[in-house]
């Protein structure tokens, strides 16, 4: 069953105008773009006269034109050959596409499925941006799944490796999704003033996975651990995992803020710096993952933890409800073992 019968975000549109883009999702390529009212349109980026890219023509009037020889397509993905018009069965593959929260998304044309609708009570659209990770979607989703890394590859939001035997940590794992909960006393960070942030606040980071396409929705506050008071900035960031290819995943990462007052007022100023701190965040990650790229499949022979119980519950979400009966996934060891939290 093809990924794309779920609508998955696939480029920011703003970047988006006057020329073809090229994106791919699970190893297909689709030629995105602007017919003559505006609208985003993506057809197979692969022309069905000689196999051309059609991501490397152009648009004119509407249309996208082949660079080969000039065959041209509407948003449907009806086409028409320049030198013999009356040649029939020129269509190309076209895709479902919505516009919505700054993004273009693609799906299937007999796809029933919605793209969401963000409605984060109180808090206000930050922006939105992509980055690409040089592995695999499930060594990516691995690295999302636990927070036990996080003193080690990141550097500015949560705690230092001082504190990593004083954690705070709940996993729940239901047949549609995992829910987590982490914290920890926040690592001293210079940003954290400007949001009224205190030495020796304490970060918790809440996050619930789901599989309709892969997305973990995060949810981090910080709360003064002598009045239980939550510090004024919180912030919500749906974070869609999108397989590339087999060995390359984009994130498409959506930032939502709530700042309360005094805070609220800067809004426009201060929308850009959380932006710029969630951005700071996964490309941690982003540069770190290429290191573990050729982690297999199976996870026979690993020794894990208690914090790994939800990334193995992930994996079997991600095989089971995400890639449903592809014959790959039927036909792999899925290997993931038992969790061993003793010592």
């Amino acid at each position: 069953m093809n990924v794309l019968r779920f609508f998955h975000p696939v480029l920011p549109s703003r970047s988006l105008r006057g020329k073809p883009v090229k994106v791919t999702v699970a190893d297909e390529s689709f030629a995105l773009f602007r017919d003559e009212h505006g609208r985003a349109c993506a057809v197979a980026d692969r022309c069905p006269h000689r196999f051309a890219p059609l991501s490397a023509g152009r648009v004119d009037r509407g249309k996208l034109v082949c660079a080969y020889h000039g065959w041209s397509f509407d948003g449907e993905g009806h086409g028409k050959s320049a030198s013999q018009p009356s040649l029939a069965k020129c269509d190309v593959r076209s895709m479902r596409v919505v516009e919505k929260h700054g993004y273009i998304w693609i799906a299937n044309r007999d796809s029933d499925d919605r793209v969401p609708d963000f409605d984060f009570a109180g808090a206000r659209f930050c922006g939105a941006f992509p980055v690409r990770f040089d592995a695999p979607l499930h060594v990516v989703l691995d690295n999302f799944s636990e927070d036990e890394h996080t003193p080690f590859v990141h550097t500015r939001l949560g705690w230092e490796s001082r504190d990593v035997t004083s954690i705070g940590f709940h996993a729940e794992s239901y047949d549609d999704r995992t829910e987590v909960h982490y914290d920890a006393p926040q690592r001293p960070t210079r940003v954290g003033r400007i949001f009224g942030l205190h030495p020796g606040d304490v970060f918790h980071n809440d996050w619930v996975t789901r599989f309709d396409p892969p997305c973990t929705t995060y949810k981090t506050k910080w709360v003064d651990p002598k009045t239980s008071v939550t510090r004024p900035l919180r912030i919500t960031s749906p974070i869609y995992f999108v397989p590339e290819t087999g060995s390359s995943t984009i994130l498409h990462t959506f930032v939502f803020a709530e700042t309360g007052e005094p805070y609220g007022r800067f809004f426009p100023l201060l929308r850009h710096i959380v932006t710029a701190i969630a951005f700071g965040e996964i490309w941690d990650d982003a540069r770190f993952i290429p290191t573990v790229k050729h982690t297999p499949r199976s996870m026979r022979g690993m020794r894990l933890g208690k914090f790994d119980k939800p990334l193995v519950h992930n994996r079997r979400l991600l095989d089971r409800l995400y890639f449903a009966n592809l014959d790959e996934v039927a036909n792999a060891d899925d290997g993931t073992g038992t969790i061993q939290t003793g010592s």
